[in-house]
């Protein structure tokens, strides 16, 4: 075991109520950097909005760095484990494309911070940036060749295809899930899939 694997186990919570503060802390840190963002946020006002003392952010995190990484690991988690089991729901490969993007609409709307974070990720720890997109696009890739070998799309999809989607996805979420989130997230992810359909649909 490396030095930094030592670490990072020692940093692991051990009863429910430590992970219960771990939560916490990494709660307050979506609200700290959403608003602040990585350089003006600071992990006195991280503890402040967690209810934790200065303490108990050492007992789990090794730094502000530390935080934002995990943060940004955990809020691709959260968009993973949101979308998902819904996604599950569909009747096929088409309309799993258009679930999937109305369950990010829903999720962008009530984590508007996290297009804040995963955007500065870019320039504060480059291979949690790079993650969580390629494993974004990797769940797609996934989806679409199943959905392929169904008959569901064309039997060409491949990751470009994925990748495409993950994009157009990315800034529809932008849009009209952060910028403005007036209109209905069905009607947009409906106009989106008719294009998907268009584009991969197997006639």
């Amino acid at each position: 075991m490396t030095g930094d694997a030592a670490v990072r186990d020692d940093k692991t919570p051990r009863t429910a109520r430590g992970e219960r503060t771990r939560r916490a802390l990494l709660s307050a840190a979506a609200a700290e950097f959403g608003e602040k963002g990585f350089h003006e946020g600071s992990i006195s006002g991280i503890t402040r909005r967690a209810g934790c003392a200065l303490g108990s952010f050492y007992t789990y995190f090794d730094s502000k760095d530390d935080i934002f990484r995990a943060l940004v690991n955990d809020m691709s988690g959260q968009v993973r484990d949101y979308v998902t089991p819904r996604i599950a729901q569909a009747r096929d490969g088409i309309d799993a494309e258009r679930i999937g993007l109305l369950s990010f609409l829903e999720f962008a709307r009530t984590h508007k911070e996290i297009y804040r974070i995963i955007d500065e990720a870019e320039f504060v720890d480059q291979a949690a940036y790079r993650a969580h997109y390629e494993n974004t696009a990797s769940r797609m890739a996934t989806r679409l060749s199943a959905a392929a070998a169904r008959g569901d799309v064309r039997a060409d999809v491949e990751e470009v295809h994925a990748w495409a989607i993950m994009g157009m996805n990315v800034f529809l979420g932008l849009r009209f899930g952060v910028w403005d989130d007036s209109r209905p997230a069905q009607d947009i992810a409906a106009i989106a899939n008719a294009l998907i359909e268009r584009g991969i649909g197997s006639r």
